[in-house]
């Protein structure tokens, strides 16, 4: 982990980092997190019973547009020339939960982590929204990076990845 933190200038004072300097990379990033509710919640979700429409279809086109905007959400974030955006709301009635993982890929200076992180986030307060009328309990949880590829730091993967589909050390079209 580096000690520095690259967007406080000599003086303190919050800048953007200048990537002008760093070469174009492929670069992807993988975040998850999750939307614990009540399991009647859930089952009105999967059923399709909530009054506001297909709360799966909505938070995944909720967290493709968020992650295109993120860089007018987040105030030092670059903005990016997206090549893609993958969102998947999947219901674990085991859990009560459902999970949500964003994938985020651009040929760019710098990485696609926060679009990925406000793609998972953005996708959960959606979920909220459609459901709060009927589970003001639920919680928007556990976002985090799960994995990152490319760039001058290399590939990163947070091991034992408690929501993770695939068993770490493994990418998604199943090689190691």
């Amino acid at each position: 982990m580096s000690g520095e933190l690259s967007h406080l200038d000599a003086e303190g004072r919050a800048r953007m980092v200048d990537v002008g300097d760093k070469a174009v990379t492929q670069r992807v990033c993988v975040a998850r997190g999750a939307v614990r509710m009540a399991a009647a919640t859930l089952e009105r979700i999967a059923s399709g019973g909530i009054a506001k429409g297909d709360v799966l279809a909505t938070a995944r086109l909720a967290g493709i547009q968020a992650a295109k905007r993120t860089s007018e959400w987040i105030p030092l974030c670059h903005p990016l020339p997206l090549d893609s955006v993958d969102v998947e709301v999947t219901p674990d009635p085991q859990a009560q939960r459902l999970r949500i993982e964003a994938r985020a890929s651009a040929h760019a200076r710098t990485g696609v982590e926060m679009e990925a992180l406000t793609a998972v986030a953005a996708a959960g307060l959606t979920v909220y929204d459609m459901c709060k009328g009927v589970d003001r309990g639920m919680t928007v949880e556990s976002i985090h990076l799960a994995s990152k590829r490319g760039g001058k730091s290399g590939d990163w993967q947070r091991p034992d990845d408690p929501l993770a589909l695939i068993p770490a050390g493994v990418d998604s079209e199943g090689t190691t």
